[in-house]
């Protein structure tokens, strides 16, 4: 199993989130999805120093505090094993630069309330609004031939 990394721009009103930075995937896996931006790690890379490369290598931005929220077991186990990945998912609410569109990313902002939901991954309306909400969140998600996920187990932890 793969491991990779997610990241989530964060606006916040007071103690709250109130809005995120989501990317449309361009191309390669997850296109035509709104997403976090992330990836796979370099050979010797920590997930912590991928999250920040993949950021800034995704939509321009040098992260500066990055708070870990979730991380994800995804199992494709009939139709693509290789995509099999446990993804550690980071939300940023301080960073250097503005989120820029590059070949594999274009950003934009979403209210907390006008999320995409239907054009994202179809895991994400599981877990991400618990992470909005303040969730630390493990879970594993096993996907079917469409994308569609077969089962899914989720539960609220103390920290990592």
């Amino acid at each position: 199993m793969g491991t990779t990394t997610l990241l989530f721009l964060i606006k916040k009103s007071g103690d709250k989130i109130s809005h995120v930075c989501l990317a449309m995937k361009k191309r390669s896996f997850g296109k035509g999805r709104w997403n976090g931006v992330g990836g796979k790690l370099n050979p010797g890379e920590s997930v912590e120093e991928a999250v920040v490369r993949e950021t800034k290598e995704e939509i321009g931005v040098h992260p500066k505090n990055i708070t870990k929220v979730a991380e994800l077991d995804f199992a494709f186990p009939e139709h693509k094993k290789d995509w099999n990945q446990t993804a550690h998912v980071y939300f940023c609410d301080e960073w250097e630069g503005e989120p820029t569109e590059s070949e594999e990313m274009s950003p934009q902002w979403f209210h907390v309330d006008e999320v995409p939901f239907h054009a994202m991954w179809p895991d994400d309306i599981f877990w991400y609004p618990r992470v909005l909400q303040g969730e630390i969140i493990k879970g594993n998600f096993v996907f079917g031939d469409n994308d569609d996920v077969l089962e899914h187990t989720l539960k609220t932890i103390e920290s990592f």
